[in-house]
């Protein structure tokens, strides 16, 4: 048995691996857009608005290889390609939207605490 300080290691870049692909700028958005119905490529770029087509075949292809999300080709002419979210991304939804509200709660609180830390390192 490993000593509680390796365990600690082991978690910690458990945590560190998985939260990019997650916490990036398109992720939970791609997600919650998946949440109710696969979608094709081009409904999310549209619903997203702003995201490039580089940037949401990134997010799309760090969720699919970490399997919150499924990519299903239908092979007609020309391909069609949905995404969907998979059982694990699913079960990704209560912690994310608990998250969510927590940081709706004390962004104010979080606003002040980054106002005053930019106010002390100004005055260094």
């Amino acid at each position: 048995m490993k000593p509680d300080s390796d365990h600690g290691d082991v978690t910690c870049k458990s945590v560190r691996d998985i939260f990019p692909a997650i916490s990036s700028k398109w992720a939970m958005s791609i997600v919650e857009l998946l949440v109710e119905h696969p979608r094709r490529f081009s409904d999310l770029k549209r619903a997203l608005g702003a995201v490039t087509q580089k940037s949401l075949t990134a997010a799309l292809r760090d969720l699919e290889r970490d399997g919150l999300i499924t990519r299903i080709v239908t092979p007609t002419i020309p391909p069609r390609v949905d995404y969907e979210l998979t059982e694990l991304g699913r079960s990704m939804l209560k912690p994310a939207l608990e998250m969510a509200r927590w940081a709706l709660a004390h962004r104010h609180e979080i606003g002040q605490a980054r106002e005053r830390f930019a106010t002390r390192t100004q005055l260094l």
